[in-house]
């Protein structure tokens, strides 16, 4: 809990205790309702005889009984289990590690030193069936007998402190936990009794102790370990006096005169708040404190303790219970209860308080729409605001109540404090709630002041802009408007530049339009109403590219009408990398013009157009300086930046294209100015060479005579270069569109559509450009040769014409076998042109090699016949006769045989000793297994490729020798059939 507010409305000191006068305000933000148990034993529980001390934490709360028992009752506070955590021995303090299933327990009783003891709620002992103890600690008091007054622990139960009411603290470390042996030491002693131990952890462990006359630190671990305990103040407290505070870790002593927190740094704020303490908790940002019963009845009349019979001694015991908000200074609950407060806890998002007699009630925080209304009902808009802040609410719920707030000092008439609420709450409220407030002739001021907000904030419309110009020109300040029209207020341009413009006062249009930055209007004045095209072209030159690029193309047609030299070069200047802005230059005053001009308040003023405008003459003002008119257009001059081009992405070329629609010759010296630039991209080169040749065939079809040749000339050169990459498609179908038939020869050429131009030569009978075809791309276009074969024989003339090329065709074609002798005799004889002795030749010497070839094929299947035979000879007589061994000596070591001796039909014999035989296993001869492990392998891997037919169709595909390839194959098994499945 934050001990301090932040609120721009709240004025104190709380570091001061001066004013001890101030009444704090009282509200009822809690709703109390008594808890009542479901069922009698629950109910019980609370009894004072019954429950010797509570704690609350992880959503359950506890209960220790003076017969050593614990009960953990859910939040329907129903007993959910029962466990005994000491014999016959009470229970005086308990403490639940929040967020775990840690337990403390400490019972004592002044004939016993007391035990602390550690239990694992989620561990069930196997004896006993209750929890699992993990530690129990006997503590030391130097054997001196006295009852526990305060007791602390961290939440990792590393360290515990107790307090005793003889003055000592003793201090336990240790792991706890795992039950590995715990150290006590007694770190302090005094002669007045320990009121209270809080523990502030961090990088030094601090121990805040207190004694009913003393507030000392105790630093326990960390620098500073081990000196004496040092004196914060020489005031103490009662015991239960003293917390904790867990928001800011600060530790919190509630006394008579007031409430002190004690930090790092010592003494912190205090609040005055009078009265006796009995009990001091912390409950979010609330502190609870519970005041003791007043002792002095003397004073008391008589008679009403005759009128309330025998209660009235305990009227006037009743203890009172508050809940103070310290930041905001008011007290959000107060109560008297009849009986006595036992104890104060916290649990399940609401506060408990217990009583001696039993009763436990609930006390459950309204909701902050709940608080803001009983607040608005009490006109404590102040506290309201206050409040909302320190709740965190967003800026809509935070201008609802300063809107509510400023109708309030409407109603009272403090108008000009109602204005700054409104102004405060401008974000969202609707601005015509407000206006309508302030119509009235009287409070126009604070209109103004509403509106020129508005603009500030950049929420005006049309309408508030208007408005404001009117109330300006009703109270005849005209400074103000010409204030408000050359300042850098935010508002409504459209409204104040179309009245400009209305007007015809194209100057003052273009220099709000300059004033706000608002470029493209400042082009757009210029061209749709001044018509100034040239001024226009020079202020688009003048900006950033990503100013100048979108005026530029919006308006590209209109200024390569008017200016196409300029705008032209501008184009160029930008699509080639090299456009930088032009500088601008002031030039020399002109001199005044007597007489002067009109005011521009009074030329706004007729264009106002508001019902209830009020017709006021406007004053024209008093002559100014003509040096200080700052709506001339000629007071700027533009020259080139000689700092370089400036760094931006150049657009693809053919976003400019459009722009030149109807002005052919300015796009042709765009588009060679562009391929001049020799850093674009291959793509963007395509289309400019498209484009270029494209326009050329254009001018050159609209031309005649010498001056279509020459456009021609240009789009042939275009398109005759080897560096010059164009879509063969688009220049084919511009040339076919333009009747060019120059261009569909270059450009096959270009592509390398190598079959196209023989063809083309032979569809037009040209022999010689076939035949210097044929040997320039026949290496790299192996189908050349057999359509050559097909031309030449096609005529006696291009026969006689061809010559020798016919059996240069052959030889290539018998070469790289691009087609079989019979398909070449086939093609031969379509015609009557070829004779039998121009292919005598080609014909004997394939013959010759076929038969050499059969020849070679009869001897190797007569030698592979002769082998099949003689191994099946062999084989036969190895399995019908019997075999002579006559081998002495052994194949292995060479030594001479003696038995036992092992013989294998490949003749070869060898010691049983010599073989390495391994029991049950087949043996065979060391000598062939090499071999018979090949031949297996080569099996096995003729076996495993007869499936892989892709191999055999790409083995096919790549092979000259179809045939052999399909015999190879065949050897291997890819052609057998699959063994038939039972």
């Amino acid at each position: 809990m934050a001990l301090t507010s932040v609120s721009e409305y709240q004025v104190q000191n709380p570091h001061s205790l001066a004013d001890r006068t101030v009444k704090w305000k009282t509200f009822n933000f809690f709703d109390v309702s008594q808890v009542k148990p479901a069922d009698s034993e629950s109910s019980s529980l609370f009894n004072s005889t019954e429950c010797s001390c509570l704690c609350a934490g992880s959503e359950n709360l506890f209960l220790g009984s003076n017969d050593g028992y614990v009960r953990i009752l859910s939040q329907a506070f129903k007993v959910v289990r029962t466990f005994q955590a000491q014999d016959s021995r009470p229970i005086t303090h308990m403490k639940q590690i929040n967020g775990s299933s840690l337990l403390v327990t400490i019972s004592e009783d002044l004939s016993n030193e007391p035990t602390l003891k550690v239990w694992a709620l989620d561990k069930p002992d196997k004896k006993t069936g209750g929890p699992k103890c993990l530690s129990s600690v006997g503590i030391q008091n130097g054997r001196k007998q006295f009852p526990i007054s305060a007791f602390a622990a961290l939440d990792n139960l590393s360290q515990l402190a107790v307090g005793f009411a003889n003055g000592s603290v003793t201090v336990v470390r240790g792991d706890l936990i795992n039950d590995r042996g715990a150290k006590q030491r007694t770190v302090f002693e005094s002669e007045e009794p320990i009121t209270g131990v809080e523990f502030r952890d961090g990088p030094t462990t601090t121990l805040y102790l207190a004694t009913t006359g003393r507030i000392l630190t105790l630093t326990i671990s960390g620098r500073g370990q081990g000196q004496p305990a040092k004196n914060l103040e020489d005031h103490g407290c009662g015991v239960g006096c003293m917390t904790v505070d867990k928001g800011s870790g600060d530790v919190v002593v509630a006394r008579d005169d007031a409430i002190y927190s004690y930090g790092v740094n010592g003494r912190g704020p205090s609040y005055a708040y009078e009265g006796p303490k009995q009990l001091v908790s912390v409950f979010g940002s609330f502190f609870a404190i519970v005041t003791p019963p007043k002792t002095d009845t003397a004073s008391k009349p008589g008679m009403l303790r005759r009128f309330v019979g025998g209660q009235a001694s305990n009227l006037y015991k009743s203890s009172t219970f508050a809940l103070l908000d310290t930041d905001l200074k008011y007290v959000a609950h107060t109560e008297t209860l009849i009986a006595q407060i036992r104890v104060v806890f916290a649990e399940w998002g609401d506060l408990f308080l217990l009583t001696l007699d039993g009763k436990l009630f609930r006390y459950h925080e309204k909701t902050l729409s709940q608080k803001l209304e009983i607040l608005y009902q009490r006109d404590l808009y102040v506290l309201a605001i206050n409040l909302a802040q320190k709740a965190g609410v967003d800026n809509s719920q935070r201008n609802t109540i300063l809107r509510k707030y400023g109708d309030y000092l409407h109603k009272k008439g403090d108008y000009d404090t109602a204005m700054q609420q409104y102004l405060k709450a401008i974000d969202s409220t609707e601005p015509s709630q407000v206006i309508r407030k302030f119509l009235d002739s009287q409070r126009i001021n604070n209109l103004i002041e509403y509106l020129e907000e508005l603009h500030e904030q950049d929420k005006a419309t049309v309408d508030h802009t208007t408005l404001l110009l009117n109330c300006y020109a009703k109270l005849k300040d005209t400074e103000k408007l010409e204030t408000f029209i050359k300042s850098g207020t935010n508002f409504d341009l459209e409204t104040a530049i179309a009245m400009c413009r209305q007007g015809g006062y194209h100057d003052q249009a273009v220099f709000l339009s300059k004033k706000h930055g608002e470029h493209d209007r400042v082009v757009d004045i210029l061209i749709e109403d001044s018509k100034d095209y040239k001024e226009a072209l020079d202020y688009i030159s003048r900006h950033e590219p990503e100013v100048m690029y979108p005026n530029l193309m919006r308006y590209a047609r209109s200024l390569l009408e008017h200016c196409p030299h300029d705008a032209t070069q501008l184009f160029i200047d930008y699509y080639t990398g090299r456009f930088s802005p032009r500088k601008e230059v002031p030039l020399a005053p002109a001199p005044a013009t007597p007489g002067g001009a009109v005011s521009t308040v009074q030329n706004l003023a007729s264009f106002i157009p508001l019902p209830y405008r009020q017709t006021t003459s406007v004053q024209t003002p008093v002559a100014q300086d003509p040096t200080q008119n700052a709506f001339s257009n000629g007071e700027l001059a533009a020259v080139d930046d000689a700092q370089g081009p400036s760094e931006y992405d150049v657009p693809k070329p053919r976003t400019a294209f459009s722009s030149f629609v109807d002005h052919p010759d300015q796009f042709i010296v765009f588009l060679e100015a562009c391929l001049q630039e020799g850093n674009m991209e291959e793509k963007d080169k395509v289309d400019l060479h498209t484009t270029l040749f494209e326009v050329y065939l254009e001018v050159a079809a609209s031309k005649t005579g010498p001056g279509k040749l020459e456009w021609e000339a240009k789009a042939r050169k275009l398109i005759d270069g080897q560096d010059i990459s164009m879509d063969a498609s688009n220049v084919l179908l511009l040339s076919h569109l333009s009747n060019f038939r120059d261009g569909t020869v270059l450009v096959r050429e270009q592509q390398g559509l190598r079959f196209d131009i023989f063809r083309s030569y032979a569809s037009a009978g040209d022999t010689a450009g076939a035949i210097k075809a044929l040997r320039k791309y026949g290496p790299e276009e192996a189908q050349l040769y057999p359509a050559a074969l097909a031309y030449f024989t096609s005529s006696p003339k291009v026969l006689e014409e061809a010559k020798d090329e016919l059996d240069m065709v052959l030889k290539k074609i018998d070469e790289d076998g691009l087609m079989a002798p019979l398909q070449v005799i086939q093609t031969l004889s379509t015609t009557a042109v070829a004779t039998m002795g121009m292919v005598k030749k080609y014909l004997s010497d394939t013959i010759e090699r076929e038969r050499k070839e059969i020849s070679n094929n009869r001897r190797l299947i007569e030698s592979y016949r002769d082998e099949t035979n003689a191994k099946r000879k062999e084989m036969d007589e190895l399995g019908n006769k019997s075999a002579v061994f006559q081998t002495r000596r052994c194949s292995a070591c060479g030594g001479s045989l003696d038995l036992p001796t092992v013989h294998f039909l490949c003749k070869h014999s060898f010691h049983q000793r010599c073989l390495n035989q391994v029991r049950d296993e087949e043996i065979e001869c060391p000598k062939c297994a090499p071999t018979n492990n090949n031949i297996r392998a080569f099996r096995k891997a003729q076996e495993e490729s007869a499936d892989r037919h892709e191999m055999f169709q790409d083995a096919l595909q790549r092979s000259r020798d179809k045939f052999g390839t399909i015999s190879e194959f065949f050897g291997r098994g890819v052609m057998a059939a699959a063994p038939a499945t039972e």
